[in-house]
């Protein structure tokens, strides 16, 4: 709810109002605990798949160090861009960006079992398709009519499915337990499920920030449980905190640079899919915060800065970066439009980078503990996909290409030994599932015609034939 004491009515629905600091900085924090966790999760993860993630045993676990950190630098980096702007780039809007879910299920295959020596590939990946992500922003207004909500919010739903294997894994040990007697232990899964817990609860029955920010504070409830266990010793803590040094600057290309057509061609596809719900994401920010549609030109600027901020981060071994929707309803909540609030979360994220010695402490958080908020988060993706497709008109013609490209899709992620005998640039991005899927829909919805005849697809549908129209009771 708007604060009056912050500023009149119409001050808060101005981006380019400066709130007293004394609120300002508390209200830019705000919004980088809103989604600290989300942003540093898919290094954790990515590490995780490559084999130097937590429970690895492995030399480079120490990298996983720098991953977390550099998430951290460039997602402030991103936001400073969409908030202060650098010429054409960025929206001047209060638009919190950080690392994507979105592009999970291409990397996960890519880096799987390499270690470190995954990594020149992906960088390249996130390079070239940050660059063409930037570009989007030139036609973003001209493609949308390619991704309408049936193939956005089945690409949402099936990013969600992807990864909801990732956090059984983690609450059951982690992927190096697999197979030895403590994985899947009560002790595991207690620390998991007390994350769980304490993050419904907060969400439900806390307001404001305490809710905004319940998978945070979830993750704390549950790392004190751990510390209570013996899980984790002040010890490791001491030790990790000790070894991280206080403060260090990225290093450019720190694991090579390699171009993989696999990567090149997952990531750009992916950009299409990221640059939509940026624009979501904008159009919902000036709606919900000044009562108006996004110009044109914040659309394009806040696409470049996408684009931009995700290639930098790529030279320097960071993800891509996108919009952060959580931050959305962040905005909406508070009433406070003021992109610098956002700028002041931006430099927080930026210093806490630029200090190792932040991203040690995460290191330290068991892998059960995380598992716990893992399941949450991609929960959410799934339900987020599904929310989406709540605005489709489901007539026959949309049921068969959702059917068609879910089958396709979801089959390929449960059984990647189908396409074994691809080469292996094509078996990379098949066995993601997400962009055969996305494929599929996309050209399916562009070349079917409007109408499909009613009797068409009983024969096919088992009597369970969907007769909804995509409208709420009562519209």
């Amino acid at each position: 709810m708007a604060d009056g004491s912050i500023g009149s009515p119409a001050q808060l629905r101005d981006p380019n109002f400066t709130p007293p600091l004394a609120r300002a900085v508390p209200l830019g924090i705000q919004h980088v605990l809103a989604m600290f966790v989300s942003n540093v999760t898919p290094a954790i993860i990515v590490a995780g798949a490559a084999g130097f993630g937590f429970g690895s045993n492995s030399p480079d676990f120490p990298e996983l160090l720098y991953l977390i950190q550099m998430s951290m630098l460039f997602a402030g980096v991103a936001t400073l861009l969409q908030t202060v702007t650098l010429g054409p780039v960025g929206a001047a809007l209060p638009i919190v960006q950080g690392t994507s879910f979105a592009f999970l299920p291409i990397m996960i295959p890519l880096v799987a079992g390499k270690g470190v020596d995954g990594l020149a590939a992906l960088y390249g990946g996130v390079l070239i398709g940050g660059i063409f992500h930037g570009m989007l922003g030139l036609v973003i207004g001209k493609i949308r009519f390619a991704l309408p909500p049936l193939v956005t919010g089945l690409v949402v739903t099936m990013i969600g499915l992807a990864l909801v294997k990732v956090g059984i894994q983690y609450a059951a040990g982690g992927v190096p337990a697999i197979g030895t007697p403590e994985y899947g232990s009560l002790l595991n899964w207690s620390a998991a499920l007390v994350v769980i817990f304490a993050t419904l609860a907060l969400k439900f029955f806390a307001r404001g920030m305490l809710s905004v920010s319940a998978v945070l504070l979830g993750l704390i409830v549950g790392y004190i449980y751990a510390l209570m266990m013996g899980m984790i010793t002040f010890e490791a803590i001491g030790n990790s905190w000790s070894r991280a040094a206080g403060f260090a600057l990225p290093v450019p290309f720190k694991y090579g640079f390699e171009f993989s057509f696999a990567a090149i061609l997952g990531f750009c596809l992916m950009a299409f899919v990221s640059a939509v719900e940026t624009v979501g994401d904008v159009s919902g920010i000036t709606r919900g915060g000044a009562g108006r549609e996004a110009t044109d030109k914040e659309i394009a600027g806040a696409t470049y800065a996408d684009g931009l901020g995700s290639a930098v981060a790529g030279i320097f071994g960071g993800l891509p970066n996108t919009s952060f929707s959580q931050n959305v309803g962040l905005i909406a909540m508070t009433g406070v439009m003021s992109r610098h609030v956002v700028t002041i979360g931006a430099l927080f994220l930026i210093l806490c980078g630029l200090v190792p010695k932040v991203g040690a402490i995460i290191r330290t958080i068991p892998i059960e503990v995380l598992g716990g908020g893992v399941i949450v988060m991609f929960g959410m993706v799934v339900a987020a996909g599904i929310s989406m497709l709540s605005d489709v008109d489901w007539n026959r013609r949309n049921m068969v290409i959702f059917a068609i490209a879910l089958s396709v899709g979801l089959g390929l992620q449960l059984e990647p030994g189908a396409v074994q005998y691809l080469p292996d640039t094509l078996k990379v991005l098949m066995t993601s599932g997400l962009l055969p899927a996305a494929l599929i829909a996309i050209v399916l919805n562009l070349i079917l015609p409007a109408e499909l005849a009613e009797e068409a697809t009983e024969e096919v549908s088992g009597g369970m034939a969907g007769h909804g129209d995509g409208s709420l009771p009562g519209e």
